[in-house]
């Protein structure tokens, strides 16, 4: 999973080096949290417009995570 978001992060950004995702454990509802570091520069383009993108981004992966029986968030640092 976190490298998948690492790879849709990767294509939005101008510098895909300063991409980092971290995770933490599941909590007592099984929920495993994802971080999604970017540089300041490119926060904008990782959130969008009204975070249309930051939304898109949530929902891909919870569609993909539903696929291997997880549950999951995204948060952007």
């Amino acid at each position: 999973m976190e490298e998948l978001l690492v790879l849709i992060a990767q294509g939005l950004v101008d510098d895909p080096a300063a991409v980092q995702v971290t995770a933490d454990a599941p909590d007592e509802e099984g929920v495993i949290v994802y971080h999604l570091h970017v540089s300041e520069g490119d926060m904008g383009r990782v959130i969008g417009k009204q975070g249309r993108i930051a939304k898109a981004i949530r929902t891909v992966m919870r569609a993909a995570s539903v696929k291997r029986g997880q549950k999951i968030s995204v948060e952007i640092d």
